[in-house]
């Protein structure tokens, strides 16, 4: 395992943790795990399920909005559900969404099962993916002390990226392999054993808001006093800006088979402008994090500002591998957000930390896909080329007046 180089400073607490500072704390190696697993299993359904829906109804618009139905409900699901993870232990929150998703898909898997009663199951299955991470974050957020909840969240992100990945190019084989079914039989089980590893791997800790009834607050003033906390605090509202910044630049993702027809490139072309982005992600996450903390944190702002202005170049049409090096570079620059995020639930209280999770991650869902929706709607109009130029302009002056409010809002006095 590579470790990150020194840092200039002699500050021990300004040292970078290592991967494996990080892999040492036995708990995280447990949520580690479960997360790759459930990520993989939930990749693996989501081609089961749109192929299973192609096979019966024969409509591609049908096999689409049941993809969509996976992403959906995070919209809904951050505000709502997400303050379980402060009303109630985390452990236990992980553990039963776990559980009741197991049961759900389980239940997806009977073959038969009628197509309407499928997309209501599957909408409650991903209802409980906001508490669930919700909980795993502000739990790890507990878990990791100094630098290693940083490095713990980069570590995470690569293998979100990464298990994506690979739960899409083996899910198609299996899917084919052994059926929709059965594919989703390996789903269930990937929660069932997450659940197992959560409940034996991580300590039980009370609730965050507390074990008396009367310290526990509504499920209205847990939403309305998370949505208050950020609005109020000019840090937490500056920093929410940074991390729905990817509604700018991510929405080149929306536009790469476009964008790849006018480079005269085929469906090849469509893939690695795909691919172009996630991988600078990765590279730039463990790059980033071999930094000192102090200097990540003084490079958030350029790098939130870099992760649109490689866009602006796209003005000039570039061809195929220059375009893949320009939002590779957007990628990279991405890794921003690993600070932006930390830095934002180490500013919550860790008794709000879930509900305002939650509304985080709503906030950055909508702006992806508003970006991508806005985009797709320009380039039927304007050269996809064009539209990416513009997101990037944008996304520029975004990022720099969001940076510029943080910097002022984190000086003292």
């Amino acid at each position: 395992m590579a470790r990150p180089h020194e840092p200039s400073t002699t500050d021990p607490a300004d040292r970078p943790a290592t991967y494996r500072d990080v892999f040492a704390v036995a708990e995280f190696r447990w949520l580690w795990g479960a997360l790759l697993g459930s990520v993989i299993g939930d990749q693996l359904a989501r081609v089961a399920l749109a192929v299973l829906v192609f096979d019966r109804t024969g409509s591609a618009g049908l096999s689409a909005l049941t993809y969509a139905l996976t992403l959906l409900p995070d919209i809904a699901g951050g505000p709502l559900l997400s303050g379980l993870a402060d009303r109630y232990p985390r452990r236990t929150v992980m553990v039963g969404c776990d559980v009741a998703r197991a049961g759900l898909v389980g239940l997806m898997a009977i073959p038969g099962t009628p197509l309407l009663i499928l997309c209501v199951l599957l909408v409650a299955v991903q209802l409980l993916a906001a508490p669930f991470q919700s909980a795993r974050i502000a739990s790890m957020a507990t878990i990791m002390s100094g630098d290693r909840y940083p490095a713990a969240m980069g570590v995470s992100a690569i293998t979100l990226q990464l298990a994506q990945l690979a739960g899409f190019v083996a899910g198609g084989t299996i899917v084919a392999g052994l059926g929709a079914s059965k594919a989703l039989i390996i789903n269930a089980i990937s929660f069932a054993v997450s659940a197992v590893v959560l409940r034996f791997g991580i300590k039980e800790r009370p609730a965050a808001a507390g074990t008396e009834p009367t310290a526990k607050p509504s499920w209205w003033g847990s939403l309305s006093a998370g949505a208050r906390l950020v609005w109020q605090n000019r840090r937490l509202r500056y920093l929410t800006a940074l991390i729905c910044l990817p509604g700018f630049y991510i929405s080149v993702e929306g536009l790469a088979t476009p964008y790849a027809a006018t480079l005269g490139g085929g469906a090849v072309a469509v893939g690695v402008l795909f691919a172009a982005n996630p991988a600078g992600y990765v590279l730039g996450v463990w790059g980033f994090g071999r930094l000192a903390p102090s200097r990540r944190h003084a490079l958030m702002g350029p790098l939130a500002i870099g992760a649109s202005a490689p866009l602006i170049a796209c003005v000039v049409s570039p061809g195929l591998w220059v375009t893949v090096a320009l939002w590779m570079l957007s990628g990279a620059c991405s890794s921003y957000l690993i600070t932006a995020q930390t830095t934002f639930v180490k500013d919550v209280p860790d008794a709000q930390r879930g509900q305002v999770i939650g509304l985080a991650r709503t906030a950055l869902t909508v702006s992806q896909g508003m970006g991508i929706l806005a985009a797709g709607v320009a380039a039927d109009s304007v050269r996809p080329a064009l539209v990416v130029t513009g997101a990037g302009v944008l996304g520029v002056l975004f990022a720099a007046g969001a940076a510029r409010g943080y910097g002022r809002a984190d000086q003292p006095g």
